[in-house]
């Protein structure tokens, strides 16, 4: 575990469900920065604690109570198939877990799936395959905002950095779908007022989009025709990082229950929620693991 601050105030953990790659440690010291960079609100009391959990490496039972938020990751691993790692299992029923004793519960790409995942969603391939570049999301127009503690309601639609070929299928129950793209169908959800996923990378610049991009072509995990068109977008313009992070930072910050959902379930006892013996749901098992 890495401590990132300290002191009295906010204390978020990041989840880390990727390893770094060469070009991430050197240009920005690890997804671990790239995270605090876009997230963290520079509150001196507020403090960050970083688990790597796909290395096996997760908050302790007794420490959750500590935290008010948690962040997961993207990853090059699925978040569904009755295959996966045990770690991806054991987060899945830590983020039940936290979401049940109220804790603000933020999911990104990889993290966004596992999120729908344990809350008893349904996650899968694209049947459209890979999503690279930089997407323009739009917001749901006929569904109330469900975060009051924004300053403003969403544009019509912002740009975001995409890299996955695996989607949301379906929300978990009392899950509300907040924003589209032409190309998948859940680029953001909500579960009560403490749950979010978001299909993009609020956290990615455009550099590493396109390191990113070349490594996959070069593995030849994606057609180099998806990599042009990729660099493309990257070359057009930079994402709204600024709205997206601002988004996070509200939603992690932020109190009240605009959002509703219901009632919670009562959360089970730390042995049983932290096991690796059982699934959180089952989905049809897939071919190779490669989710981002």
């Amino acid at each position: 575990m890495t401590v990132a601050a300290a002191g009295a105030g906010r204390r978020y953990a990041l989840l880390l469900a990727v390893n770094d790659s060469d070009y991430a440690r050197k240009a920005h010291g690890g997804y671990r920065n790239v995270f605090f960079r876009a997230l963290r609100s520079g509150e001196p009391d507020e403090a960050w604690d970083c688990y790597r959990v796909i290395d096996g490496e997760f908050p302790a039972a007794e420490d959750l109570g500590m935290y008010d938020g948690f962040v997961v990751s993207g990853s090059p691993h699925d978040a569904h198939g009755d295959g996966a790692p045990c770690w991806v299992r054991r987060l899945c029923l830590l983020l039940r877990t936290v979401h049940a004793m109220g804790k603000r519960v933020l999911g990104v790409c990889f993290g966004h799936q596992a999120l729908c995942r344990a809350l008893g969603g349904r996650v899968g391939r694209s049947p459209s395959g890979w999503d690279v570049g930089v997407k323009e999301v739009t917001f749901v127009d006929d569904l109330e905002w469900p975060f009051e503690f924004l300053p403003v309601e969403p544009p019509r639609s912002a740009s975001i950095i995409e890299v996955h070929q695996d989607e949301v299928w379906e929300v978990p129950p009392g899950g509300k779908v907040l924003a589209y793209s032409d190309k998948t169908r859940v680029e953001m959800f909500a579960v009560g007022d403490n749950a979010l996923g978001i299909q993009g990378h609020p956290e990615y610049t455009n550099d590493i989009l396109l390191n990113l991009t070349n490594r996959l072509v070069n593995n030849s995990t994606i057609d180099g025709c998806v990599g042009e068109d990729a660099r493309r977008t990257a070359e057009s313009g930079e994402p709204d990082r600024e709205f997206w992070s601002g988004l996070c930072k509200a939603f992690l910050k932020g109190s009240g229950c605009a959002g509703g959902g219901g009632p919670r379930p009562p959360p089970q006892g730390p042995a049983a929620e932290l096991s690796c013996s059982h699934h959180v749901a089952h989905f049809p098992a897939t071919g190779s693991l490669i989710g981002l």
